[in-house]
């Protein structure tokens, strides 16, 4: 959804967090809101894709995740770029870390807001889907709305493939949301919400191959716009940024370096699940 803002004075340094690339489209929210920033990345590629892992699996892990990267790259804020891991376990990230930790949930209220008909579509992970979380804030937000929620981890692979530069053809990206239409109700779609943030990496071909025009929006400028509020006051000097961090070995990732230095961020670094133990490593050309 369009969003005009004045970029941001702020300066201090920002980790954004996911399980692989998608991300990137919040960092890049970020930094085009706070130009001042130093943003780095990190993603959980040691344990990606999180949308088929179980909910007792991410429960632990990200705590632990999160401890390591914070501590290898110090940020002044921690960012969750990710609706599956913000909808399970934001709390205990929260409780893991001692800086500012900022989530990321479906921009359900937005779409609410927007909505002609009534009828809202919701693509997801499957583990989004099926969190508590997301239910609670349908009926928060839209109640009085039909929201019709689809869970696709093709259309995750379909975005890592993407921003690796593979060559997709159109009609995978129409099958991938073609059930979200299909539902009962589904002729009434007229605003999906992209509740993964893998997803806004394809949204053009998502509008090229839908059914009929319908607005598609994502949380990525809320994301932002939050960041640079819970700053600290005492943070870290800006700078360029351009870190990231992953959790296997760059050389053992498959085109990930790559897409990482395509969207500015050169410097490549492994840094295992515990504390001390950080590897820096060149980006794979």
């Amino acid at each position: 959804m369009p969003y005009t803002f004045e970029p941001s004075p702020a300066r201090g340094r920002v980790l954004v967090f996911d399980s692989g690339v998608g991300g990137l489209t919040v960092a890049g929210e970020i930094r085009a809101l706070g130009p001042r920033l130093s943003v780095h990345y990190a993603a959980d590629t040691g344990f990606f894709p999180y949308g088929d892992k179980s909910d007792e699996a991410l429960r632990e892990r990200l705590p632990k995740v999160a401890r390591a990267l914070v501590e290898a790259v110090q940020p002044d804020v921690f960012v969750i770029a990710c609706n599956t891991a913000s909808t399970l376990a934001l709390a205990e990230v929260r409780a893991a870390l001692d800086i500012p930790v900022v989530g990321t949930v479906p921009a359900i209220k937005p779409a609410a807001q927007l909505t002609e008909t009534g009828t809202i579509g919701l693509l997801a992970t499957p583990g989004t889907i099926r969190r508590a979380y997301t239910a609670q804030l349908i009926e928060e937000f839209a109640a009085g709305k039909r929201v019709l929620l689809h869970g696709s981890l093709d259309l995750v692979k379909l975005a890592e493939a993407n921003a690796r530069g593979e060559d997709i053809p159109p009609e995978a990206f129409a099958s991938a949301q073609a059930p979200l239409f299909a539902m009962e109700g589904g002729d009434a779609i007229d605003t999906v919400v992209l509740a993964c943030t893998h997803f806004p990496l394809v949204r053009g071909q998502l509008i090229a191959t839908a059914p009929r025009p319908v607005s598609y929006i994502d949380s990525g400028a809320a994301i932002a716009r939050q960041t640079i509020r819970v700053l600290p006051k005492d943070t870290h000097a800006g700078g360029q940024g351009g870190t990231a961090s992953l959790t296997s070995p760059p050389d053992e990732t498959d085109g990930i370096s790559r897409v990482l230095r395509r969207y500015g961020f050169p410097e490549i670094q492994f840094v295992a699940c515990e504390p001390n133990a950080t590897t820096s490593a060149e980006a794979a050309p």
